[in-house]
């Protein structure tokens, strides 16, 4: 007798969080502009297909909640388009803490031997 296998259904829900604490507790970054900046979001490739996505702010965090296929590299991307715009883009980058969840983080700048600046 052959087993069957079974198949899992397709996930319907996608959601990505992008935590914002450092730069918010430091002044240097608003959320709410941030959230703002977010409706940009393509989907099937218009901007006005954005029905099926929802963008949801918690004090240092942003959640984005989509029924459709949605990318979390595409958030990592409008995110990074969002720090260059603002010439934020030399002081964080877009990190993945975990599995769906990205974090803006500091360059890690040291001091060398020789007293040059490098970026790790």
């Amino acid at each position: 007798m052959a087993q069957q296998k079974v198949k899992k259904p397709k996930r319907s829900i996608w959601k990505f969080d992008l935590d914002l604490t450092h730069p918010v507790e430091d002044g240097i970054f608003y959320s709410r502009n941030f959230e703002q900046f977010l409706p940009k979001v393509k989907v099937n490739g218009k901007t006005e297909n954005r029905g099926n996505v929802h963008i949801e702010h918690f004090k240092n965090k942003i959640a984005v909640v989509s029924e459709k296929q949605f990318s979390k590299r595409y958030l990592k991307y409008l995110t990074k388009i969002y720090l260059k715009k603002n010439s934020l883009r030399d002081w964080f980058r877009v990190v993945a803490s975990e599995k769906e969840t990205y974090e803006l983080r500091y360059f890690q700048i040291s001091k060398d031997a020789d007293g040059s600046e490098s970026e790790d």
